[in-house]
């Protein structure tokens, strides 16, 4: 689509919503000036980014590493463990996530992460400046770093990589399968924070939905409404105590002691293996980092030599190491970290009720009232974001209550011992969260369900059935703390806090 026709599409609406990284939080600060060249350059971005990025079309044979159904399945005895920098995968799951029989899906929403990506600007900075050092320091390379010799630093910053949008492409033909009594005629209100990235996952999204539903025999094989409207949403901070708080630093204090224990015998290996090199304890970590970014740097996600530089408990080790970095920073572990959900949960409660948005923290009333920038009684939504934004709203919702008690940081907690929390199993690239309405015979109120990278949630929380079901009402009555808009009134101790509620 040209420039000119998405000026001139209706169907096209790019809407700056002020939020804290991304989509929990809607709240405008910015003058109309500054609102409309935000607005400009954002229709402007999306554009472009729409007319060159071309994943690979529906149908085009998948990587031996990665499916549409159960993501990335290789090695997964590592690869399974790399924390927020693990490729999504299929997340085993004790209840079946199939359509109870006797039961329809009447609604379905989609929360998503973008897909993988290249390290951000200054990671990327760090990582190649590690291995200069290493490769003008070290005179033999063998064994498993033989490879470093001739290694050549390329990954990029902040952008997708090839295998990071057929992630999506893969979710969208994914979403589309698995409702598709609903997708075959329908199509999604899809939103999107927004940064490059994420926006792109979106578009990359859509564009497996609406193959899927090209290729569907059952459906009209029609989809006039395709490039489907994205709401883009600016990021910006919206809680000024939880960015610039004295708790800023909660997560990276927690990291710092498990990295004090479980990174020293792997320092000492390296430094011993490559004489010459004298890595850091950071530098360690950034040796680490290296194995899935090289990986998912692959078209086909090939596993990167970097990964054979640590044993199988070393890397459950590291992906507990970047499990304490979110639930530190931005779930039960931090104080506010829960709060920043709780704009986007309310957004839901909404949806999943059909009415208005009820929330005095991060949502934007104008946009929330109005039915182009959020529309209420549509069966099908799709919103894309981030990790740190996702682990917030899952915090917000109660999802993952059995660690309230505090994960520890001298010992490591496996997801199935914490209450199934991980970063590897709930924010993997290309994450995705299901949230259902179904209508059941005999069942006179609608039941919800929650699933998160497949895996069907027992909701204890408002005393799910066996199936992991609650009735709507029950759902709804369980999320107190969202519908107290959390602690929001301590994101603004010491300012003007009425100044932000314009």
């Amino acid at each position: 689509m040209s420039l000119t026709q998405l000026f001139a599409s209706k169907e096209h609406k790019y809407v700056p919503v002020g939020s804290h990284n991304g989509l929990p939080g809607n709240r405008l600060r910015s003058k109309s000036v500054l609102l409309f060249i935000t607005t400009i350059a954002l229709v402007v971005f999306a554009a472009l980014a729409f007319t060159l990025v071309r994943p690979a079309p529906y149908g085009n044979a998948q990587s031996s590493c990665d499916t549409i159904q159960h993501g990335y399945q290789c090695q997964n005895d590592i690869s399974h463990y790399w924390g927020q920098y693990s490729p999504y995968f299929s997340v085993s799951s004790d209840i079946s996530d199939e359509v109870p029989s006797g039961c329809s899906i009447t609604f379905a929403q989609i929360l998503s992460r973008h897909g993988a990506r290249d390290p951000t600007a200054s990671k990327t900075a760090q990582y190649n400046a590690t291995i200069n050092k290493l490769q003008a320091n070290v005179k033999n390379f063998t064994g498993p770093y033989a490879f470093l010799a001739d290694y050549e630093y390329n990954l990029g910053a902040d952008q997708l990589t090839v295998f990071g949008q057929q992630e999506l492409v893969n979710s969208g033909i994914k979403y589309y399968d698995r409702y598709r009594e609903l997708a075959s005629r329908l199509v999604p209100f899809v939103r999107s924070s927004g940064q490059a990235r994420v926006v792109e996952s979106a578009q990359n999204w859509t564009q497996g939905f609406h193959a899927a539903k090209i290729a569907d025999q059952r459906s009209e094989r029609t989809d006039a409404a395709y490039p489907y409207p994205i709401v883009v949403i600016p990021e910006t901070d919206v809680c000024n105590a939880f960015e610039n708080g004295p708790d800023g630093n909660i997560a990276s204090d927690a990291q710092a002691q498990w990295a004090a224990i479980f990174i020293s015998p792997i320092r000492t290996r390296i430094n011993a293996a490559l004489p010459g090199a004298d890595l850091t304890v950071l530098e360690t970590v950034h040796m680490m980092d290296l194995c899935p970014f090289n990986t998912v740097a692959s078209p086909n996600g090939t596993i990167s030599g970097f990964c054979a530089m640590l044993t199988e408990e070393e890397w459950h080790q590291y992906g507990y190491y970047q499990t304490l970095n979110k639930y530190y920073g931005f779930s039960h572990g931090n104080p506010l970290g829960p709060t920043q959900g709780v704009g986007f949960s309310n957004e839901l409660i909404a949806r999943l009720t059909s009415k208005s948005v009820d929330d005095e923290s991060s949502t934007n009333h104008t946009l929330d009232g109005s039915n182009d920038t959020f529309p209420l009684g549509r069966r099908l939504y799709a919103d894309f974001s981030h990790d740190n934004d996702m682990t917030g709203i899952f915090s917000a919702l109660g999802l993952y209550n059995g660690t309230t008690g505090h994960l520890p940081n001298t010992t490591i907690t496996e997801a199935p011992q914490a209450n199934s929390y991980s970063a590897a199993w709930t924010v993997p690239f290309a994450a995705r969260a299901y949230f259902e309405k179904m209508q059941c015979r005999g069942q006179p109120e609608e039941l919800v369900r929650v699933i998160v990278n497949d895996r069907v949630l027992p909701l204890t929380q408002c005393n799910g059935d066996r199936l992991g079901r609650c009735t709507l009402d029950a759902f709804v009555d369980s999320l107190g703390f969202v519908r107290r808009r959390g602690d929001w009134d301590q994101c603004f101790v010491g300012n003007n806090y009425a100044s932000h509620f314009g």
